[in-house]
């Protein structure tokens, strides 16, 4: 697949916020997102790993949207939140948007898309509009889907064994991409957790864990028939 590099974003320090689009373009594309969460970093190396793949891929093209770090602020410092201190993750302008705040850690901003990384990002989705969102984060393995896609979740389950839920239990998340892409795109989003570093794992075995699942699902008619939808 070749791609383009879009204009990049801006973060809160003025950072660039990356972005590339394939020079297949349709009515709805594939998102594929890392870095909401700057202290994730296991989500950003599948996410380059993922996207060095796709690019030596001749026989695969389809409409697709690749955001490498989208908090590079809290990235390059190891934070989960941006420098305002908010988690991009409870920023979106869905309904269910709060400004209470269980902790510091999911700090949701003083009005929804408050933060110039989210404003970028829906910038992007107005401009090319999702079908299919994956965002790539660290926690403890799951792959959590909003929206119809639970067949995705399910093909990525045949390869890893992470359990597949639609709810997380004990953990609201007001304000998250999964309830806007539904709510404003039409678009499932599927939030894809892998385990985070520790002494039994490291960056390329995390990735290596899942990257058969992966590859399969890029190369299937699923994502196929999500980007072609109009």
């Amino acid at each position: 697949m070749n791609f383009v590099e879009l204009k990049s974003g801006k973060s809160v320090e003025g950072d660039e916020i990356k972005a590339f689009r394939s020079e297949l373009k349709g009515p709805r594309y594939l998102y594929l997102m890392a870095g909401v969460h700057g202290d994730e970093v296991e989500g950003v190396y599948a996410l380059q790993q993922m996207f060095e793949w796709l690019k030596q891929q001749d026989d695969l093209d389809f409409p697709t949207i690749v955001i490498p770090v989208l908090n590079p602020d809290g990235y390059r410092s190891g934070s989960r939140t941006n420098s305002h201190g908010v988690d991009l993750n409870r920023n979106l302008p869905a309904k269910s948007w709060v400004s209470e705040q269980r902790s510091d850690r999911y700090n949701p901003g003083q009005a929804p898309l408050s933060e110039p990384e989210n404003q970028f990002l829906d910038k992007l989705f107005q401009k090319f509009p999702p079908h299919l969102i994956i965002t790539l984060h660290s926690w403890k393995p799951m792959i959590n889907y909003n929206g119809d896609c639970k067949d995705v979740a399910d093909l990525l389950n045949l390869y890893n064994s992470y359990p597949v839920v639609a709810d997380i239990e004990g953990h609201p998340t007001p304000g998250s991409l999964g309830d806007y892409g539904p709510e404003k795109y039409q678009s499932p989003v599927l939030t894809f957790e892998f385990p985070v570093i520790d002494d039994n794992n490291d960056l390329k075995s995390i990735w290596e864990e899942n990257r058969i699942g992966f590859e399969t699902l890029l190369q299937s008619d699923l994502v196929r028939a999500q980007t072609k939808s109009s």
